[in-house]
């Protein structure tokens, strides 16, 4: 298993608190498995957890995540992805 980095835990964290996700704790999500489809290592997501994290990530980081963005499947991929974006954002405002 990959180590997380601090941002990483803090968006696992937040991944798992705003789905609700009962089966899997924010130390267990592998930073570079697939967040979404049916792959074993996968979390599984679907569209709709999609938006609960959009949602969640501008609460709590006040970065903008839109549905028509085209790069959404490479920032929404892993957890590794959306931190990094989290940071490049964070880092240009």
């Amino acid at each position: 298993m990959n180590e997380q980095s601090d941002l990483e835990r803090d968006v696992a964290q937040l991944l798992v608190t705003s789905l609700d996700l009962e089966d899997v704790t924010a130390a267990e999500i592998e930073p570079t498995a697939p967040l979404f489809g049916p792959e074993a290592d996968s979390l599984g997501l679907d569209s709709i957890d999609a938006l609960e994290i959009a949602l969640a990530v501008n609460q709590a980081y006040g970065i903008e995540l839109r549905a028509d963005d085209e790069a959404n499947s490479r920032i929404f991929a892993t957890l590794r992805s959306l931190s990094a974006h989290i940071e490049r954002e964070r880092a240009a405002a």
